[in-house]
């Protein structure tokens, strides 16, 4: 194994010398090391102290040896990585995280009391030490060993600290207090700092922030609710974007002034889609898929479509029938494709192909046993003379490939433009394709992807469009999404199924039947017209004396 840089493997760098730096000119990596060092921080101050004690065994570290300093720890000029020890309820002694917090308590809760100043401070002097004690061994710790290292540079920090503030009589740190600067130091400088609580919280499923203090978090049963501060200012804010675009080791993200949009993927499977430049103040969304394991039945118990509805749909994806669900953002359009994937027979051959992982079927491996998951690549630099820039590969480029691959069923994720040529070329190889695009409503969807088509190259005419999405796409099913207040006044989103259409090739284009049509009623929609060919899917499990029980006389 070569040796490595410590940028190179995600290690936060420590820059003491950052006056004078122009932040427009200066490259990516050099702003992600301003903000892994806590660029633009104030002096570190204190003002509590801890009672010292004697290090003491933590779950999942081993004691840590009692620094002489604060920025000179013995035994770091060549680290042994530590071993797991049993736990110990030690009074006086903080324990750094060693995995995903499951707390459930209400928005910012971890961040209360929390001087920020002080975190950073830390932060840079546990990067600083991090880094030097992994160069010393030679740049040959794994991630997992160099988190290891830190949870106990933390603890060690953490007691000088205390000792410090001992000898000059300021209050002692409670347990509480350790344990959530612990918390915070620990996510600074290996997860997503201020965000780590709340992408932690089970409970949050989307977070849209709009500047470093307009934080909106949209939980799990569909209340919206305030949110903390995630940064001292909007630059803070940026320069942590572009540090966490750059340091993935598997899939990097540029994101400049020059690319200022930022699409990626974070640890836990978790999508963000962030912004800044081109709009007045950063923006971003985080969304949490917390259902991962979904069924149509599910979904129905969820009140989002009646058995009716589930029985047809599951009859669909048996028949190999090709699907677009479609619905505005956030409707649960990525649950609704991992719900008719289930239906699935675990032992069928499928691919994935998305700009982003977010379906996570390839993770389920006693639902999905054969599967293969693509994810395309942005590129960076100049364009060339085929009109890609350097290292970009396509949804096109993965879909050809995938043609070796003995695929029954190909999937492609999500449609916002020229992606539309990929899942029509997948619905042309083989039948039963699944895959979602933005839409007011499932008409609306038709026009959508005709237009996409359209905008893929001057090669696609509008009747060719218009022929591929007739010929090839079978049903759309429409979602919908409602904010509402609930009785208590908190804004609250449903989400259901508000139609289902067929397709047909017809003389001037594509010709679409209701097969669920819009409830006047609101909320999941009611049987409408069943066109013949349809009646087939009774062998597949449609329940058709129930469809027409319902269908209006």
């Amino acid at each position: 194994m070569r040796d490595q840089d410590p940028g190179e493997i995600g290690i936060p760098l420590f820059d003491d010398d950052l006056d004078g730096v122009d932040e427009s000119t200066s490259s990516r990596a050099d702003v992600s090391q301003r903000y892994a060092a806590g660029a633009g921080s104030t002096p570190f101050t204190i003002d509590a102290a801890l009672a010292p004690s004697p290090p003491q065994p933590t779950p999942g570290l081993a004691p840590p040896v009692a620094p002489t300093s604060a920025t000179s720890v013995p035994g770091l000029a060549a680290p042994s990585v530590p071993e797991p020890s049993a736990p110990s309820a030690v009074a006086g002694s903080p324990t750094v995280p060693t995995g995903t917090s499951t707390s459930t308590s209400r928005p910012g809760s971890r961040d209360q009391g929390i001087d920020w100043a002080q975190v950073a401070a830390l932060r840079t002097q546990a990067s600083e030490m991090l880094t030097s004690a992994i160069a010393e061994r030679g740049n040959a710790l794994d991630g997992d060993a160099q988190r290891e290292l830190g949870r106990t540079i933390i603890l060690e920090l953490l007691q000088s600290t205390a000792a410090e503030n001992l000898a000059v009589g300021r209050r002692a740190w409670s347990l509480e207090e350790q344990g959530r600067i612990a918390q915070a130091v620990h996510d600074a400088l290996f997860g997503l700092g201020r965000l780590q609580p709340l992408v932690d919280d089970p409970q949050v499923e989307n977070i849209e922030i709009t500047g470093c203090d307009q934080v909106l978090l949209e939980y799990v049963d569909g209340s919206l609710h305030e949110g903390p501060a995630v940064a001292e200012s909007d630059q803070e804010l940026i320069d942590f974007l572009v540090f966490l675009a750059s340091r993935s080791e598997v899939n990097a993200r540029p994101f400049s002034e020059a690319q200022p949009r930022l699409h990626m993927r974070l640890d836990g499977g978790a999508r963000l889609a962030a912004t800044a430049w081109v709009t007045p103040r950063p923006s971003l969304v985080i969304r949490r898929h917390r259902l991962r394991e979904i069924t149509l039945e599910e979904l129905s118990e969820r009140g989002m479509l009646d058995p009716v509805a589930v029985s047809f749909l599951r009859a669909a994806v048996r028949a190999k029938k090709s699907i677009v669900v479609s619905g505005p953002q956030g409707a649960g359009k990525t649950t609704m494709v991992r719900a008719l994937c289930a239906e699935l027979d675990p032992w069928e051959r499928i691919g994935t192909f998305e700009t982003e992982y977010e379906l996570h079927l390839h993770e389920l491996t006693q639902k999905h046993r054969r599967i293969v998951a693509w994810e395309s690549r942005p590129g960076s630099g100049e364009v060339g003379p085929d009109g890609r820039q350097a290292g970009e590969i396509p949804l096109d480029d993965l879909l050809y490939d995938s043609f070796r691959f003995n695929l029954s069923r190909q999937i492609v994720g999500e449609v916002r433009g020229k992606e539309v040529m990929a899942m029509i070329k997948a619905m042309q190889s083989g039948s039963g394709s699944i895959s979602t695009t933005h839409s007011a409503d499932a008409v609306g969807a038709i026009r959508k992807l005709i237009t996409c088509a359209m905008e893929a190259g001057g090669h696609v005419t509008e009747a060719y469009a218009q022929r591929a999405v007739a010929e090839h796409i079978n049903i759309i099913v429409q979602l919908h999404l409602d904010t509402r207040p609930a009785a208590d006044g908190t804004p609250r989103r449903e989400r259901y199924v508000s139609e289902i259409i067929a397709i047909h090739p017809g003389e001037d284009g594509p010709a679409t039947t209701h097969v669920f049509q819009p409830n006047p009623q609101g909320g999941a929609p009611i049987p409408g017209i069943l066109p013949d060919d349809y009646r087939s899917l009774a062998r597949w499990g449609f329940d058709l004396d129930g469809y027409f029980a319902r269908a209006p006389q």
